[in-house]
């Protein structure tokens, strides 16, 4: 023990002259970020420009990650980014669109999420009051709704003609495409109601569980933002997948999941298909990796690489940046996949296509 005092205490006097030099002096914790060129910084999935916008307008005038990430998904769930972002876009069974969304704080590690809920249009900032007002990570349903009305939101419908139009028409195609299996009558070719096979009869697959997820039918907002303080943030958000089972949740609202953030490590956000992703963590995975000394572009490789393992047909992609701002993605099977960032230095905001591996 001695000796470790010591060395910590040498590290320390070096770690004070050498600001001192500068002419800065910074207090130092385990993990806080030196000062970098690339920080500020707003980086999220796909090609929302006008999100990261929203984010960088915040965070290049002094104010915080979290603020930035919130501000970026609200700007998304306001215009309804794809369809697949915020109200009226992925209908579920019953016609009905519910948001997920997740925000996450790297210095405190505090969290808050919104799964499955209903008539309220901005999910991340719901998640953001989780977050600031109750010692809870994660509110669902009717009883997030409710919450949220305490907060001060305002309760609406979230349906638009154009939500109500694709569950009108997928109900005129026999509900296809469906994600109930072992039930009957057969989901392939009923609306139900349904009830389960039991015992040796439960074959049915109604499809590999990556049919029917693309880019315009599960399109999360993952969002990384890093401040001039070094502060680290993430979030994503959501109206989930389309024609899901009514009460499902993906994984934009659960961290670890979609998004995940670490102060003096990095952060990583991740868009797909929720229900295989969050079985394996993987914006948790990508800071963990990155903790361990991989760069952002090979700790979201091995991310998403442990995934396609186990599901080699999977959709999904994952967005990962460190403390200084350096940047990685990866991809898997989709052939449009971009990322929006912005950081100093870049005359405007930058929208990159990504190319994505194939097998």
């Amino acid at each position: 023990m001695a000796v470790c005092v010591n060395v910590y205490t040498v590290c320390v006097a070096i770690t004070v002259c050498i600001s001192l030099i500068s002419g800065e002096l910074y207090k130092k914790d385990s993990y806080r970020t030196i000062k970098s060129p690339w920080i500020p910084l707003v980086l999220t999935t796909w090609g929302y420009r006008d999100a990261v916008k929203a984010g960088w307008n915040v965070i290049k005038n002094g104010n915080s990650a979290l603020d930035a990430v919130e501000a970026t998904g609200h700007s998304c769930e306001m215009a309804q980014c794809r369809h697949t972002v915020g109200f009226g876009g992925s209908p579920d069974e019953s016609g009905e669109t519910t948001l997920d969304a997740v925000i996450m704080d790297g210095n405190t590690h505090n969290v808050g999420g919104v799964g499955g809920i209903r008539r309220i249009k901005q999910a991340i900032s719901v998640a953001r009051k989780v977050l600031d007002n109750t010692d809870h990570s994660l509110l669902v349903g009717d009883a997030a709704t409710k919450f949220a009305v305490q907060m001060g939101f305002k309760e609406e419908n979230l349906t638009t003609p154009y939500s109500e139009n694709l569950w009108d028409t997928w109900g005129k195609n026999k509900c296809q495409p469906n994600f109930r299996e072992n039930v009957k009558p057969d989901p392939r070719k009923s609306c139900g109601p349904y009830h389960p096979i039991n015992g040796q009869q439960q074959q049915q697959r109604v499809s590999k569980i990556m049919d029917n997820i693309d880019a315009d039918n599960h399109d999360t907002i993952g969002i990384v933002a890093i401040d001039s303080k070094g502060n680290i943030a993430s979030g994503a958000s959501t109206n989930g997948l389309t024609y899901k089972i009514p009460g499902r949740v993906g994984d934009s609202a659960v961290a670890g999941a979609g998004a995940y953030a670490e102060n003096g490590v990095g952060a990583a956000a991740c868009t797909g298909n929720g229900d295989v992703m969050m079985r394996f963590l993987p914006s948790h995975t990508a800071v963990i990796l990155m903790k361990t000394g991989l760069s952002p572009q090979e700790a979201a490789e091995s991310a998403i690489k442990i995934i396609k393992k186990k599901y080699p047909d999977f959709m999904g992609a994952i967005v990962a940046a460190d403390a200084k701002g350096n940047i990685g993605t990866y991809c898997h099977l989709w052939t449009d996949f971009q990322i929006t960032y912005m950081m100093p230095g870049l005359p405007d905001i930058q929208v990159k296509n990504v190319t994505c591996s194939m097998n």
